[in-house]
């Protein structure tokens, strides 16, 4: 009995001596950083894709205000 005790702890030593990743928990700051990150990236898009629409409508009622297009089929 004397002699497995001592063999698990030798393997038990040989464990701790290598080195392991240390994992620790999210970081707070470091998650708010991201997330805010991420969101003023998206709102970014989205801004930008909402201009490029307001561009394009506001072109087709200038256009069309002008007569240089039709909203009629003509017949």
């Amino acid at each position: 009995m004397g002699r497995q005790a001592s063999e698990l702890n030798s393997k038990q030593m040989a464990g701790g001596r290598i080195a392991h990743a240390t994992l620790k928990g999210p970081s707070v700051v470091k998650e708010i950083f991201i997330g805010l990150t991420l969101g003023l990236v998206a709102g970014g898009m989205w801004k930008m894709h909402h201009w490029n629409e307001q561009r394009k409508t506001r072109s087709f009622y200038d256009m069309l205000e002008k007569g240089q297009i039709s909203v009629v089929v003509e017949e």
